[in-house]
């Protein structure tokens, strides 16, 4: 039995284990059956890169108190964020990263920026 490439079906030589005839090939069958599960996550990753810059673009200064409204006109997502902090009174702050808010009164939204190391 004659073995044959995974991805183009040319015939193999070399090894018995050989499953493909050049690394072209092995990267294109592994992108093949990786695409679906790599574009999802591109996205979310593009989403929580805009919330985050449009977070830092409104909080250069680490502190700021804006309008829910100012963030959606910017194209921010509330769905996406990396983490949440819930501090000991029960505040609960969604973060992009390191840049973060807490839900205030009447639409506003308290922006925060974590100065933690890792």
């Amino acid at each position: 039995m004659e073995r044959r490439c995974l991805d183009c079906g040319e015939s193999l030589r070399g090894r018995s284990d050989k499953k493909f005839c050049s690394d072209q090939c092995r990267n294109n069958y592994n992108n093949r059956l990786n695409r679906d599960e790599t574009t999802f996550i591109r996205n979310v990753q593009n989403v929580l890169r805009r919330n985050r810059r449009i977070l830092t673009e409104l909080n250069p200064e680490g502190n700021a108190k804006i309008h829910r409204d100012k963030l959606i006109a910017k194209g921010y997502n509330f769905d996406f964020f990396t983490n949440n902090y819930t501090t000991k009174t029960g505040r609960i702050y969604y973060f992009c990263f390191e840049q973060g808010y807490f839900p205030g009164e009447n639409g506003y939204l308290e922006l925060v920026k974590r100065e933690e190391d890792f």
